[in-house]
């Protein structure tokens, strides 16, 4: 692994305001939620938990729900919506060279799924309840209804 590689710690997600989301291996119905937030996330070769605790600050406190004059002025906290928690290993495409994308920097099972594990139990503490997951390196099916829409990629390099 080059050092330019390790140095980028960047973990992704987009945070997707729905209605309902589920997902479904196999044919079966694995997790269902009602309104709330779909977060897919994608962990590169170099993120820490300080990545993971970052992003799920951030995510829990987003004013992205709409309040009783309809401005998005409320948080997922706030509302005491869903979480329904998706990995993505995908959404750290490489796409400059070429047609098919390359993955070098999506984290491996064995680094990854500690990070996704770790981003799950913090969302449940900063919510204070528990989350929904899909499976980690099954073929999901993910069914959204997106709400707005209203779609937020949030990536922990560009703490913006």
């Amino acid at each position: 692994m080059s050092l330019a590689l390790n140095k980028i710690k960047k973990m992704r997600v987009v945070l997707q305001r729905v209605t309902e989301a589920s997902v479904q291996v196999n044919g079966a119905l694995i997790t269902k939620i009602g309104t709330g937030l779909l977060v897919l996330v994608g962990i590169e070769v170099s993120d820490t938990e300080e990545n993971a605790a970052w992003i799920a600050s951030k995510i829990v406190a987003l004013r992205i729900f709409d309040d009783s004059q309809k401005i998005p002025n409320l948080s997922l906290l706030q509302t005491g919506g869903d979480l329904l928690l998706v990995s993505q290993f995908t959404l750290h495409a490489l796409t400059k060279k070429g047609n098919r994308p390359s993955y070098i920097r999506a984290a491996r099972p064995e680094q990854a799924i500690p990070l996704y594990e770790k981003l799950s139990h913090l969302l449940e503490n900063e919510l204070g309840k528990p989350i929904y997951r899909g499976i980690f390196g099954a073929d999901m099916k993910v069914s959204l209804v997106n709400d707005g829409p209203l779609t937020i990629l949030i990536d922990s390099k560009h703490r913006e």
